[in-house]
């Protein structure tokens, strides 16, 4: 194995080390609340399902990489994964997503409003490990972790309702500006918690305060937007490869995320060219009980047992229902493709990957020699290089 591939590896093992201590704090959590007994399956579906757990592994690297020890790091991390967790099902369910890390959604396999339910449920369990932290890290920086993840909930919920309310608008235009608006999306919705605050609340539970701090939260800045335009790429290079990805593939076409990708295709597109892409993208994806339903009119329309008026009325507004078809979504992608926004997007991950990188080469007075360091120096390239 050449040193670049090692390197990948060490990253694969810290992670899963670190997630497999963090799965026996979370199932504590859930076991000692005998109210959820009943919850358990739900509850540890998606914490269970094969994943990297970056967050955690880096919310304990950045601690011991400042010199704090594992065990002081543990109950935070595992706070950031039932946070995680919480979010990825209420994002699964406003996003109307059908797969995640491989199998059926929450919503899919028990229904809306159990995943709902389970998401409300894990950002209440992850409160427990951090109120363990009084015990664990003393008084004053239990509670300033703890505010930590009250501000990460709160920017999280005000990214997700900036990309809710484009939706609604249906906006796409950007100007020339819509690589910045990407990245103020990407950064509060993705970044803040899942970069941002794990290596913030390492260097809390360090007693590590000041400049050193907030380059760290730079450095995280700049990988968390790499993850996030990488998470993007592979979304659409995976398309027509079940199982490769974890999510479903080209499952940002079908349901019109506002990717730097496709916002850079756009801004390149001809006129013509973009408004066909943007009827495409205002269709919505195709929904199972709502094509039958819609079939069924058809079939009642077509018998005589409906007049126009009725039809019209059962079907809505306009009196048609159009969904997103396989053959529009690969129409999207080949705008993609002609306008070359695979390659931009990459080449701007690439770039704050190495943001990233310099910034924690200023780092190095304050980080201690170790697997933390280690992986905080392999991060940048990871996030940009990996498979899925």
């Amino acid at each position: 194995m050449n040193e670049r591939g090692g390197e990948m590896a060490a990253v694969v093992r810290y992670c899963a080390g670190v997630r497999d201590e963090v799965l026996e704090h979370i199932e504590a959590a859930i076991g000692a609340q005998p109210a959820l007994e009943d919850l358990r399956a739900p509850l540890l579906d998606y914490p269970l399902r094969a994943a990297k757990g970056l967050r955690p592994a880096l919310c304990v690297a950045a601690a011991r990489a400042l010199g704090a020890s594992r065990s002081a790091a543990l109950p935070s991390a595992a706070a950031l994964e039932l946070l995680h967790n919480a979010f990825l099902i209420h994002d699964d369910v406003e996003d109307e997503s059908l797969a995640r890390r491989g199998e059926p959604t929450l919503q899919r396999r028990y229904g809306q409003a159990t995943a709902m339910n389970m998401g409300d449920a894990m950002l209440a369990l992850a409160l427990g490990p951090l109120l363990d932290n009084t015990g664990v890290i003393g008084l004053g920086p239990a509670l300033e972790v703890l505010d930590l993840v009250r501000e990460t909930v709160v920017v999280t919920a005000a990214g997700q309702a900036r990309e809710l309310e484009w939706i609604r608008q249906g906006r796409w235009d950007f100007g020339s500006d819509y690589a910045a608006a990407y990245e103020a999306l990407v950064v509060a919705k993705t970044a803040h918690y899942s970069f941002i605050t794990p290596v913030v609340v390492g260097a809390t539970i360090a007693e590590v305060r000041g400049d050193a701090r907030a380059q760290l939260a730079a450095y995280a800045r700049h990988v968390g937007v790499a993850f996030q335009i990488t998470d993007d790429l592979l979304n659409l290079r995976a398309a027509g490869e079940p199982g490769a990805y974890g999510k479903e593939s080209a499952g940002d076409l079908w349901e019109g995320k506002r990717t730097l990708i496709l916002l850079h295709a756009l801004h390149a597109a001809g006129a013509a060219e973009r408004d066909e892409a943007l009827a495409i993208l205002a269709r919505p994806r195709p929904d199972p009980a709502a094509l039958a339903r819609a079939e069924l009119i058809a079939e009642l329309h077509a018998a005589g047992h409906l007049d126009a008026v009725a039809r019209a009325r059962l079907l809505g507004e306009g009196g048609d229902t159009r969904f997103k078809t396989e053959a529009e979504v690969a129409a999207l992608m080949a705008v993609i493709e002609a306008r070359g926004g695979l390659e931009f997007a990459a080449e701007v991950a690439r770039a704050h990957g190495e943001q990233a990188l310099a910034l924690l080469g200023a780092l190095e007075p304050w980080l201690e020699a170790g697997e933390g360091r280690d992986l905080l120096a392999a991060l940048p390239r990871y996030v940009i290089e990996r498979a899925r």
